[in-house]
């Protein structure tokens, strides 16, 4: 199996929509790579790949190998950070995916069969919004290959993404699904003038939702103007701005992370 050198997987998700799963799953990738691991990244939202432009990999396509396996694409020269997404197999970016659930299953699975990860220390996947045939094909299929995911959801501070995100814990519940914390994303707005945070959308949903479902809360990512910027042009934002601070709960995740796989090693 492609996976047998793949030691931890994280899926990123929410039951919804337009919360930051992509930017939150393309920073967690990065904060790994940033502590010196070999990260493969995968891009399961089908109908909506957005990961190659946030990780600045529009213009590249996926190759074959001889033994009829796909060769991720590789971020950079150093080759820590491998990329998947069905956008690197389509003719044109504004080309829709319209298939039915057989076939998303199919793809997704030859996505984690097929592609030639070779040794990697994690796998983040970023899922799409809901429970339906993505989330399970890849749990079933992580599951039959004896890798038995983490999850890590995403919200907005707002009462509508709170509700969607309790729908997404119990699918993890249901599957048995770790959850390793939830991410609060566009937790107020800092200022790129004087740095101060105004809440824009309302605060602490997410922490409370942490503490309703007894799971770890992992922090806020406010609105940061350089965020933005560096994802739009597909740069790395901790290679770019390293003394900023709007990411540390990313890190702390990453962090969290690379102890708990430790501690299982020692085991």
């Amino acid at each position: 199996s492609a996976l047998s050198n793949v030691d931890n997987v994280v899926l990123v998700m929410s039951g919804k929509g337009g919360v930051g799963k992509s930017t939150v799953a393309v920073h967690l990738a990065n904060a790994l790579v940033a502590k010196g691991f070999k990260v493969g990244l995968l891009d399961v939202d089908l109908t909506g790949p957005s990961v190659p432009r946030l990780v600045g990999l529009t213009e590249h396509s996926v190759h074959k190998s001889a033994d009829g396996g796909w060769i991720p694409v590789y971020a950079d020269n150093t080759q820590r950070l491998a990329v998947m997404s069905i956008a690197f197999l389509l003719r044109s970016a504004s080309d829709p995916v319209i298939w039915r659930g057989p076939k998303k299953n199919a793809v997704i699975r030859q996505f984690l069969n097929d592609v030639m990860w070779g040794d990697i220390d994690y796998l983040v996947v970023d899922t799409p919004p809901g429970t339906s045939d993505e989330h399970i094909s890849t749990c079933e299929y992580l599951l039959e290959q004896s890798r038995k995911p983490v999850s890590l959801l995403v919200t907005t501070p707002q009462a509508i993404a709170l509700s969607d995100v309790r729908k997404e814990a119990a699918f993890c519940r249901k599957l048995d699904l770790p959850i390793v914390g939830i991410v609060e994303n566009m937790s107020g707005y800092v200022c790129e003038k004087c740095a101060e945070c105004t809440n824009i959308f309302s605060s602490d949903g997410g922490r409370l939702l942490a503490e309703e479902l007894g799971v770890p809360f992992a922090g806020r990512v406010p609105i940061d103007p350089r965020v933005s910027a560096c994802e739009d042009a597909g740069r790395d934002f901790f290679a770019t701005h390293p003394d900023a601070t709007s990411l540390q709960c990313i890190v702390d995740v990453a962090q969290q992370l690379a102890d708990s796989a430790k501690k299982d090693q020692q085991q």
